[in-house]
């Protein structure tokens, strides 16, 4: 399975870290690639202009991996990044 997914109001700094939090271990210096046991994730990051003045960091993540698996973890993750971006 793939997907793919974009957070707003998150760094690609910190979605790297809540994703080693969920098991997975960062493959470059960048943070771009993070490996879990059975899933893995390649994270950009962009400035994204919704309207007006506003400018927020948007983070695009491509989850790879077994349905059973990606299912929850993205759905994990989803929740901390909610958090974070507000």
């Amino acid at each position: 399975m793939r997907e793919t997914r974009e957070f707003r109001g998150i760094s690609k700094r910190l979605a790297a870290d809540y994703l080693e939090n969920l098991g997975g271990e960062r493959v470059d210096e960048a943070g771009d690639r993070i490996e879990g046991g059975d899933w893995s994730a390649e994270l950009s990051e962009r400035k994204v202009n919704p309207m007006g003045s506003i400018v927020l960091n948007e983070v695009a993540i491509r989850f790879e991996g077994d349905s059973s698996t990606l299912e929850p973890l993205i759905e994990r993750f989803a929740q901390k990044a909610m958090r974070a971006g507000g």
